[in-house]
């Protein structure tokens, strides 16, 4: 997420551009890039999704010491992310304004936008990777040297199949679809994705209504990459891209799913509502041309009770939560009126 052209949002048919750099950080290297602590640095917006999920399987896993983290302006600039959070404007880190300096120094003239999660060569400066559905596997299953103990499996051997059907649809009608949706330029496109999007949410919520989790007793990779969406969907999604058929809080089996899921360690202290409305509402101006951010939905619902640990499940399986946020990386309290 994140590409330039913000304008033409709500002007041109959207379509998710493939990921450019699909270089893998692996155990044994084979890409030429072996896991190493201390090595590569992870650039995210607390705004984006994609990026948010590489958020909370690095914290679920125990990476911060291994995996720095950079965290991007939530609002952008015609020259990309920046890093006008940090002192100076500059990552303390790789010393840069602008995430597209490490893409320039990866390939000059890449096709594509500059898009975060991107996971950055500290020694060299370069761009490693942007391949956003798969840097969270590769945390979870080339960087298992590095995991704290009583890291969860977030994606086991023996369930990998069905991980991946589901995460599949939950991508192509939800994560996806709300975009296909917000960034319609024609009636039909509009409908078409809007009735997937709830057409997949009220199969999800059947499935998790006699479950905890959507698959097996524990956490995994799929509950990631549904809780991000979910997550924004009253704050932005519902209002800003026209997903309006209902509100996350209208539904009560998946209301509670968000809410436990925010509030399990390694989910909701890894969002930042703010950062999240004003980079949908102050940069897509394409579809909001004012700029104006709303001044709700009212937080406070995330810290409710839920209710789901009566259907059991083991959130880490044999291991154990993660411990506190480290100092540097916490984010503002949540759940509280906006």
């Amino acid at each position: 997420m994140g590409e330039d052209g913000n304008s033409a949002y709500g002007h041109r048919t959207f379509s998710r551009s493939r990921s450019h750099f699909g270089d893998r950080i692996t155990a044994d290297g084979r890409d030429g890039w072996p896991v190493e602590a201390g090595r590569y640095r992870l650039v995210i917006s607390r705004a984006c999704p994609w990026a948010s999920r590489a958020a909370v399987s690095r914290r679920l896993l125990g990476l911060e010491d291994a995996l720095s983290l950079a965290v991007a302006d939530p609002v952008q600039d015609d020259r990309s992310w920046r890093f006008t959070l940090d002192p100076d404007g500059r990552d303390p880190v790789l010393g840069i304004r602008f995430l597209s300096e490490a893409y320039d120094k990866r390939e000059t003239g890449y096709p594509g936008g500059v898009s975060v999660p991107a996971v950055v060569d500290v020694p060299s400066g370069r761009l490693v990777t942007n391949d956003y559905q798969r840097i969270t596997l590769d945390l979870a299953t080339e960087w298992t040297a590095l995991h704290r103990e009583g890291a969860p499996d977030l994606y086991p051997a023996g369930r990998r199949d069905e991980i991946d059907q589901v995460m599949a649809e939950v991508y192509e009608d939800v994560n996806n679809g709300v975009y296909r949706a917000g960034f319609a330029t024609h009636q039909k496109e509009y409908e078409e994705a809007c009735a997937g999007v709830f057409r997949r949410l009220e199969l999800l919520g059947e499935r998790l209504s006699g479950q905890r989790y959507l698959v097996g007793d524990t956490l995994t990779e799929a509950d990631i990459r549904l809780f991000t969406t979910l997550v924004r969907f009253d704050a932005v999604y519902h209002g800003h891209f026209k997903c309006n058929r209902w509100k996350l809080a209208e539904h009560p089996v998946l209301q509670a799913y968000a809410r436990d899921l925010f509030q399990t360690p390694g989910f909701g202290d890894t969002v930042d509502f703010d950062h999240i409305k004003r980079h949908y509402y102050q940069v897509h101006s394409g579809i909001n041309p004012t700029g104006i951010v709303p001044l709700g939905p009212d937080l406070a619902g995330w810290l409710g009770p839920h209710h789901r640990e009566e259907l059991g499940g083991r959130p880490f399986g044999e291991g154990t939560p993660p411990g506190p946020v480290p100092p540097g990386e916490r984010v503002a309290p949540q759940g509280r009126p906006a």
